[in-house]
């Protein structure tokens, strides 16, 4: 599966943009794997296409904001059977980041 398509990453960019970094986006696309990891991607750095942000959790129990690798995430392979990340075609935010980001410190999990 893709994970990026160009419709994804054009909205990535345009959050990402100068202009309107910092503002409580709603996620653009929910990425997942293995059991438990989740990732819900707000912006695209323009200056690589590689750098991404958003609401990162690795099914440890301690999700966080911050930056996840694009080219990670297409290589990543989690055990038993080696599957990589997928993108959840059915994903559609209904909250912004920082609202998905208070229920998952509560939940010590991410909820979408």
């Amino acid at each position: 599966m893709q994970l990026m398509t160009k419709e994804i990453k054009t909205k990535l960019l345009r959050n990402g943009d100068v202009t309107n970094r910092g503002n409580d986006h709603r996620p653009v696309v929910k990425f997942f794997g293995g059991s438990s990891c989740t990732w819900l991607i707000t912006e695209m750095d323009s200056a690589d296409d590689d750098t991404l942000y958003g609401l990162c959790d690795l099914g440890l129990g301690y999700p966080e904001l911050g930056y996840v690798s694009l080219s990670f995430l297409e290589t990543c392979k989690f055990p038993p059977f080696g599957l990589g990340a997928e993108r959840d075609r059915h994903f559609k935010a209904d909250k912004t980041l920082s609202q998905y980001h208070n229920e998952a410190i509560e939940a010590h999990r991410i909820i979408a």
